[in-house]
């Protein structure tokens, strides 16, 4: 009988995702385009999982079909026919890439002159997405030239000119999340709402902001996959926040030992998320250091989390020493699968959590000075 209860459930589970799966069907048309195409590639997310098709146009026309569970962003990307040489044609990301806002509809996609440049017609998610990108634009075109002031800063090892661009970079991410969080606002039912959502969200979730906002959402969407997965992450953002007691874990170090946050209790921590691999982690580990090295002896510890890739850890051994990070670290070698990272729900690295004795978390994501001047506060002489 009990095996009779699994199967029957297993058929509804079954079901269920079978049910709420909605077909789509992309109808393109390629005219006056240069180059000979040789295959059109599409790429899409069902919740987790990466699709990839590809397509051969025929007399100038492809079709892409399949199914999914909410309006999801895809990719399209021309590959073309070899030149006379035999060699490849290199991509150019103002010609030959585009991007449309999947929804079940049949949707007509025509490109002119060049493959980016294409006109949707029959989907109202992506009809949404072009008025969000043109929200947009703005932001994107400043981060351009921020961004290329950052790679060329970065090359030449013009150390204050890329903290400049940096600097930059990150006040216009503030403002597209603005600009994410004020068309979900005024656009709830949109379909593309979750989407605009999960962008305001961002890495580190401010729960005030969010929050209120995932509650508004139509129930139509509740079991969408953004909705979920911004569910779970906004339930983790409460308990790493500053006033929340630090959830307990153990992981190994350097040679295999387990070690366990709780057994530092009576110590001010800095649980450090940062990895070997990781440009702005190694930029920033000087400021660490120099705040180990000062408060260290006024009851300041630091436990480093790594989220170095499996297979790993001679780079990761390696940048400790290189970076002269003498305190604890742990890791399992997952990258972003890293067990504890996962439970403090991190999207991105660097980031830190400032525990008091207790285990209470008092402050987070303090870099450069903001981390010796809270030291400085609560570790008077």
């Amino acid at each position: 009988m009990k095996n009779k209860l699994v199967i029957i459930a297993m058929f509804f589970a079954l079901n269920a995702i079978a049910q709420s799966e909605k077909p789509f069907q992309i109808n393109g048309s390629l005219k006056n385009i240069s180059l000979p195409v040789q295959k059109i590639f599409l790429s899409y997310n069902i919740g987790d999982t990466n699709v990839k098709d590809s397509m051969v146009p025929i007399n100038g026309n492809y079709t892409f079909s399949g199914k999914l569970v909410e309006p999801t962003m895809a990719s399209l990307r021309v590959k073309y026919e070899p030149g006379v040489d035999g060699k490849p044609v290199k991509s150019v990301s103002g010609r030959d890439f585009a991007s449309v806002f999947l929804s079940s509809d049949n949707m007509d996609i025509s490109s002119v002159d060049s493959f980016s440049n294409i006109n949707v017609a029959g989907s109202k998610a992506n009809g949404e997405y072009v008025k969000l990108k043109a929200l947009l634009k703005p932001v994107n075109d400043q981060m351009n030239i921020y961004g290329t002031a950052y790679t060329t800063a970065s090359k030449a090892k013009d150390e204050p000119a890329r903290k400049a661009a940096e600097d930059k970079l990150d006040s216009m991410d503030k403002v597209s999340r603005e600009v994410y969080g004020n068309y979900v606002k005024k656009n709830l039912q949109s379909p593309i709402a979750p989407f605009a959502l999960s962008n305001y969200a961002g890495w580190n979730i401010q729960v005030d902001d969010v929050e209120p906002l995932l509650l508004k959402l139509p129930a139509s969407v509740k079991d969408y996959p953004y909705v979920k997965s911004l569910t779970e992450k906004v339930a983790i953002a409460k308990k790493v926040s500053v006033g929340a007691m630090a959830m307990d874990f153990t992981q190994n170090d350097t040679i295999g030992k387990p070690v366990t946050l709780s057994s530092f209790k009576g110590k001010y921590i800095l649980v450090d998320f940062w990895a070997s691999w990781c440009g702005p982690c190694r930029r920033e580990n000087p400021n660490v250091v120099k705040a180990f090295q000062e408060f260290r002896e006024k009851g300041f510890h630091i436990i480093g989390v790594s989220l170095d890739q499996p297979n790993a850890q001679e780079k990761w051994i390696k940048a400790i020493h290189d970076d002269n990070l003498t305190w604890t670290q742990v890791s399992d070698l997952k990258y972003w699968q890293n067990d504890v990272a996962k439970q403090y729900g991190i999207q991105a690295i660097p980031q830190n959590f400032l525990l008091d004795p207790t285990g209470k978390i008092i402050a987070k994501n303090l870099n450069g000075e903001q981390l010796h001047k809270k030291l400085s506060e609560i570790l008077k002489p």
